[in-house]
């Protein structure tokens, strides 16, 4: 069953042409250079950016996980009630979330015991387990993530991923994830979108990440190594 589907999808000047479906529990990773438009595809998901022509066919709920930025350390705001206000109707209806909904998001992220702390005084990586917990919190069929790991140390990066991968599998939850490297999700990555200054291409990790497709989007001659089980572009 396809969650999000691009047809024909267009943002000039960036992307142009784009078809492509994602399935149910897919985990898609988006990849390329900056300035190529990864986080514009991810903004015409969520609506805050227009297509330039063709159309997006999306889910009826999407949780997102934004880039890295830090709250203001004055907000007063504690970490449970943020994350009520990400729950789907919670405010729109004038009704409290379920306390117990909001414990559940947290505990699924490992941030239990964040709850009654102000979010401006957490750290960077604290905070971005909040934002997970945000995107979580209303059940979502599709899971947007706009470079999630950037202020995660190693073993942070490596729960984050068995979170998402978790969650794809026994949710059935899709992932539309960008990133700069492969390599930290490497193992949990069915197909590769890669959007480079000459063209986009899809397909698996096998197809898509070899010399010969990377020196076509590049429009230069660029090889693919793996070393140590880690694929280095030059």
């Amino acid at each position: 069953m396809a969650l999000l589907t691009f047809t024909d999808a267009s943002v000039d000047p960036l992307w142009h042409n784009l078809d492509l479906s994602i399935g149910t529990g897919e985990f898609l990773t988006v990849l390329g250079p900056n300035g190529v438009g990864k986080s514009t595809l991810l903004n015409t998901v969520l609506g805050t950016r227009a297509l330039s022509s063709g159309s997006v066919s999306t889910p009826d709920r999407i949780g997102f996980i934004p880039q890295q930025r830090m709250f203001d350390t004055d907000l007063p705001i504690r970490v449970r009630d943020l994350v009520g206000l990400s729950i789907e109707h919670g405010v729109l209806s004038r009704r409290r979330p379920r306390r117990a909904t909001v414990d559940a998001a947290l505990a699924e992220v490992g941030a239990s015991g964040l709850a009654d702390r102000r979010v401006g005084t957490l750290s960077g990586g604290q905070q971005q387990l909040v934002r997970q917990a945000q995107a979580l919190a209303s059940d979502p069929q599709l899971l947007l993530c706009d470079e999630p790991l950037l202020s995660l140390d190693l073993s942070a990066q490596r729960s984050a991923v068995e979170l998402l991968d978790r969650r794809r599998r026994e949710h059935g939850t899709a992932v539309v994830f960008v990133t700069h490297s492969i390599n930290p999700v490497l193992g949990v990555t069915d197909r590769v979108l890669y959007l480079g200054p000459d063209g986009h291409v899809t397909g698996t990790v096998d197809e898509v990440m070899t010399g010969p497709v990377l020196s076509r989007l590049y429009g230069t001659e660029v090889d693919v190594a793996e070393v140590n089980g880690r694929m280095v572009v030059v």
